[in-house]
């Protein structure tokens, strides 16, 4: 299942088709015919043969006609599988639209990034694929407004590229005044994007800055979005390390956590949930048991007094 960053790195293509040619010239230095329209196109890539191969994305640039197409990939993680079909789709693509392609993988991770520039070999002679890779090292770090302002999707592509780093902070204040004039959608699919990219210090300088008073968002909107968005990263960063508590709790008690109980653990979002699976794991003998549902507490039994015992009544008199 495509995952929220995945489908948000397309939607920033889909929203700004030239934003691939442009990455592709001014990021990675590649020579393109001259066009005057970007436009998305139809990713499927289907054969004759009973197999749909379908593509992340295709841009159309077009000079009156069609004059180079681009398949764009976005790429999270390594997945042989993909760079199977990478050959694939810029042939299909070619045939169909019959102009040169060629293949843009937007990898935001370092390392995905340079397993993905790998070269393919094909076997024929001199037949090689090398994909023209836009990872962190390719993706400009953006804080000057005014750049951000004219193109919102870089910026939240280099807070999505940058935004572990100490400069995060920087390139979601950056963000941030660059959303001013969208629609309400586009500005919390993007604030989205940017504040799930960042660290937890970069989270607390944004959230300084926002309690500082030096700083107002054009957007009420956006500030309170963005408030909203603090605030849940603050959740998830909780659920985040009791997640990883528990996983170290079992690990060094030598009890082994099998790939559902694993899956179970990382998918759930109950804080409380967590906080009892981590005091379970601590006495519990099994994986097993952490799952098992808890006992009902025992009825608690009131003793009888015992006889000659004086009491009160209501009215102050004792009796018997």
């Amino acid at each position: 299942m495509a995952s929220m960053q995945h489908e948000g790195l397309l939607l920033l293509f889909r929203h700004r088709p030239s934003l691939a040619p442009e990455l592709l010239r001014d990021a990675l230095g590649f020579s393109l015919p001259p066009w005057s329209e970007a436009r998305v196109e139809s990713a499927e890539l289907t054969e004759v043969v009973p197999t749909e191969y379908r593509a992340d994305l295709v841009v159309l640039l077009l000079e009156g006609k069609p004059v180079f197409a681009i398949v764009v990939e976005v790429q999270l993680a390594r997945d042989e599988d993909k760079r199977k079909t990478w050959p694939l789709y810029l042939t299909s693509l070619r045939s169909r639209v019959g102009c040169p392609t060629a293949l843009l993988v937007v990898a935001p991770d370092a390392s995905v990034a340079r397993w993905c520039a790998q070269p393919i070999e094909l076997g024929h002679p001199g037949f090689i694929l090398r994909p023209l890779v836009a990872g962190p090292d390719a993706i400009p770090v953006l804080t000057d407004e005014q750049a951000a302002r004219r193109d919102p999707e870089l910026a939240v592509l280099s807070a999505m590229a940058h935004g572990h780093a100490e400069v995060g902070a920087a390139i979601a204040h950056t963000v941030l005044a660059a959303v001013e004039g969208l629609d309400a959608e586009r500005i919390r699919l993007y604030v989205d994007l940017t504040l799930s990219s960042l660290n937890e210090a970069a989270r607390h300088a944004l959230e300084a800055l926002l309690q500082s008073g030096h700083y107002e968002y054009q957007s009420e909107f956006a500030r309170k979005y963005v408030a909203q968005g603090l605030e849940k990263g603050r959740e998830e960063g909780l659920q985040e390390g009791e997640r990883a508590a528990l996983l170290e709790v079992l690990d060094a008690r030598g009890l082994s956590v099998d790939a559902e109980a694993r899956q179970r653990i990382l998918a759930c979002t109950d804080l409380p949930q967590l906080k009892l699976w981590l005091r379970k794991a601590v006495t519990m003998q099994s994986v097993q048991e952490l799952f098992a549902p808890e006992s009902p507490p025992k009825p608690s039994v009131r003793k009888a007094g015992k006889p000659g015992r004086r009491t009160k009544t209501h009215k102050g008199r004792t009796q018997r």
